[in-house]
């Protein structure tokens, strides 16, 4: 196999500070390490120039502004701008570990893949909020347990975050859709047609800032959960029964609290046992008791927004066999 030449490719949009934060952790890389960064700015009025010439000095980093095209198009971008043979993917409001480009390495060096991802995890700096809905977002107990894991899983779905991707592949797949969210999902089952094989490096994990609300939350699984029955539909083989888990354990809850008012209480209590199950990982991991009650309003809300957005999903393509980009625009650039 030929030397791997890493370029990291960082979208950005009216987030210097997060630039900063993000360029400052690659400093501490262990080892050795040759490198470039290529910043893509899409189109932000808010621009990180002045945090990327701070670093021109310590890090071989290049800087591009262009229109705004979504995170796609703009990852896209720095690729085709990019001097390396094997590309990894970065959203700005990440921080490496001091291992990271280490791990990436030995990992492909001994069996390569053209394209893998790595997991998130919270860095200890992180606000309570933060890590209340990093454990529901990466807990096997939720939706988390498809986007992660503690093993290595070939034919892995790789996230945006943290991907990485040759340039064989980018140059075979085109890259990413226009499509947000869904264009990771999207890209990694293009590539599989392709023939190219993904991997999660379980090692390789970034600190997922999320700078997030309640609100925001919402609003992004409610998205991720109206993408899926897209990509169903685009790559039908893609299909699970899985999907759908959002959807009916959103329903069954309000089933189970109306079934109250008859006495029938045993599926309550069913759901009070997950609950509790989750309270007490949350707290084992965080150790935190008020980390743990947020966790607990971080996973209604995770099902709550993925689980009815899958639905009306599935109802406007299915039942009303409307095209995707009608029916959602606000999914596609």
């Amino acid at each position: 196999m030929k030397t791997l030449d890493f370029s990291f490719i960082i979208p950005v949009y009216n987030r210097p500070e997060e630039i900063e934060e993000l360029l400052s952790s690659f400093l501490n890389f262990d080892g050795d390490n040759n490198f470039e960064i290529v910043i893509v700015e899409d189109g932000s009025s808010d621009t990180s120039e002045h945090v990327v010439e701070k670093f021109q000095s310590k890090l071989d980093i290049s800087y591009y502004y262009k229109p705004n095209s979504g995170p796609g198009d703009s990852r896209n971008y720095g690729m085709q701008k990019a001097k390396g043979n094997y590309y990894i993917i970065l959203d700005s409001d990440v921080l490496m570990p001091s291992n990271y480009l280490a791990e990436v390495k030995a990992f492909l060096e001994k069996k390569y893949f053209d394209c893998f991802g790595g997991p998130d995890a919270a860095h200890s700096s992180f606000t309570n909020l933060q890590k209340a809905i990093n454990f529901a977002m990466t807990s096997f107990i939720t939706t988390g347990g498809i986007r992660g894991g503690k093993q290595q899983v070939e034919d892995f779905q790789p996230r945006s975050f943290n991907m990485g991707l040759s340039k064989k592949a980018f140059i075979a797949s085109g890259g990413f859709g226009r499509i947000h969210p869904g264009e990771d999902p999207d890209l990694s089952l293009r590539l599989h047609k392709l023939g190219f094989k993904t991997a999660l490096i379980e090692k390789a994990y970034v600190y997922h800032k999320r700078r997030i609300s309640w609100t925001k939350f919402y609003k992004q699984v409610n998205k991720f959960g109206m993408v899926r029955p897209i990509l169903n539909q685009w790559h039908p083989k893609s299909k699970s029964l899985v999907y759908w888990f959002p959807t009916l354990f959103s329903l069954g809850l309000i089933v189970s609290l109306l079934l109250m008012i008859f006495n029938c209480y045993l599926p309550i209590y069913l759901y009070g046992l997950y609950f509790i199950i989750a309270f007490v990982l949350a707290l084992i991991f965080n150790r935190s008791i008020v980390i743990a009650f947020q966790a607990l309003f971080a996973i209604v809300i995770q099902f709550f927004g993925y689980g009815l957005g899958f639905l009306i999903s599935t109802f406007k393509l299915v039942v009303l066999r409307r095209n995707p980009k009608e029916a959602f625009p606000q999914l596609f650039f």
